[in-house]
């Protein structure tokens, strides 16, 4: 597609209006005039979450200044440094909704269509240009509706806004159907594998299931890559995805022993047990491609089963289950800070177990959608970098430069 010769650069702050939201204050939270906003938690990438909405005091000029409209875009303005900016259009009835400070409010003007600045401002989420210009402090960053308002939009004629906003629509519908077929196939292997636990019958202990429920090494110490040859020790980071991720290691702090019985190995079972997360308490992975010299942390488990009672592959699975699941959260204890799983409490968890034989079938069936899945995730790979490469080459030689 040829690239429109007229593109006019303006501040972001001519082509729209730029508001930060209100701040959120202890008397807001009791104040008269309650009324839902949106915060950071809301603003995912290109989507809006009103799941878990809160509600603070808006004065009747306040819901006018804050109330938000269809077509407004709402970007992260406090955030990790890779998230800040990340944004959605909102779509939502007029005024239903206002917003917090933690949010900047972008409000096209009648030269921009929404859906073309969301492209922009994704492409800049995507190319490092928010990061660029978020100013650090501790661990969030933040975008700063002034240093945002500075940044140059390409502005093009609203033709040519149309042509590309139409472009990727027919991209994001193909990852969008992608990602639907994805989730089909995960929910039906949910369910298969919920139905072969509920005909398996027979249920185990889990202390009876294993040789050995190991925890290991302390974990506290500085954040370094450990050099080649050193020992290392596992961050949570390896584990919660499901993925075992090699790269999530540090450095064992000065003053452990290496302790080379808590090296972990390949196919090794391994269990969260402690975060400041519920939903990641409890995560298990099997561990694969490790590298020599790692250990385990005292923030996980590893379960090593009895070899005649229950295979390797058929445990992570039953312990990932939806039915298993709620009997893992039932047994945490804490807080909202920091929960954890007691070791006791998960050596009484009763599992399934069925015979080996059939463990193994539940496994072959369980990869057979692993395998359909796998496929179906590298085409949606696939077609967003197609999606990207479409966005640079009608962006192409675009400089965001920020007025001074």
């Amino acid at each position: 597609m040829p690239i429109d010769a007229e593109i006019r650069w303006v501040p972001v702050r001519e082509v729209g209006e730029v508001r930060m939201g209100k701040q959120l204050s202890p008397s807001s939270r009791e104040a008269a005039g309650q009324f839902p906003y949106l915060r950071v938690a809301n603003v995912l990438l290109g989507r809006i979450d009103y799941s878990d909405v809160n509600s603070m005091g808006f004065s009747s000029g306040e819901r006018r200044i804050y109330g938000l409209q269809p077509g407004d875009i709402l970007l992260n303005e406090g955030q990790s440094l890779e998230l800040v900016g990340r944004s959605a259009i909102y779509e939502g009835a007029a005024g239903a909704y206002c917003f917090q400070n933690t949010l900047v409010r972008f409000r096209p003007g009648s030269e921009v269509l929404p859906a073309y600045a969301q492209i922009i401002f994704e492409r800049w989420l995507t190319t490092g240009v928010f990061a660029a210009i978020a100013k650090q402090t501790t661990s969030i960053a933040h975008l700063g509706g002034d240093r945002f308002g500075a940044l140059l939009f390409p502005l093009r004629s609203m033709a040519e806004q149309r042509r590309i906003v139409e472009l990727v629509d027919a991209v994001s519908a193909q990852e969008r159907a992608i990602e639907a077929s994805i989730a089909k196939h995960q929910v039906a292997r949910e369910a298969t594998t919920e139905q072969y636990l509920s005909a398996a019958g027979r249920e185990i202990l889990l202390e009876k299931a294993l040789v050995s429920l190991e925890v290991g090494v302390a974990s506290v110490g500085p954040e370094a890559i450990p050099a080649a040859g050193e020992w290392g020790v596992i961050r949570l980071g390896a584990v919660t995805s499901g993925k075992f991720d090699s790269t999530q290691t540090k450095r064992l702090p000065d003053g452990i022993k290496a302790r080379p019985e808590y090296e972990i190995r390949n196919e090794d079972i391994l269990m969260v047990r402690v975060n400041g997360s519920v939903d990641l308490v409890g995560s298990v992975c099997v561990a694969e491609n490790v590298p020599p010299r790692l250990m385990l942390s005292d923030l996980v488990f590893r379960l090593t089963p009895k070899a005649d009672v229950l295979t390797g592959r058929y445990l992570s699975e039953v312990l990932s289950a939806p039915l298993v699941r709620r009997r893992i959260v039932g047994r945490f204890r804490g807080t909202s800070g920091q929960f954890q799983l007691p070791k006791s409490e998960l050596r009484t968890l009763p599992v399934p177990s069925p015979g080996l034989e059939v463990q193994r079938e539940i496994c072959r069936v369980l990869d057979g959608f692993d395998v359909v899945i796998a496929r179906e995730a590298a085409e949606l790979v696939k077609t967003g970098r197609m999606k990207q490469a479409l966005v640079h080459r009608m962006l192409v030689g675009d400089e965001v430069i920020v007025r001074s």
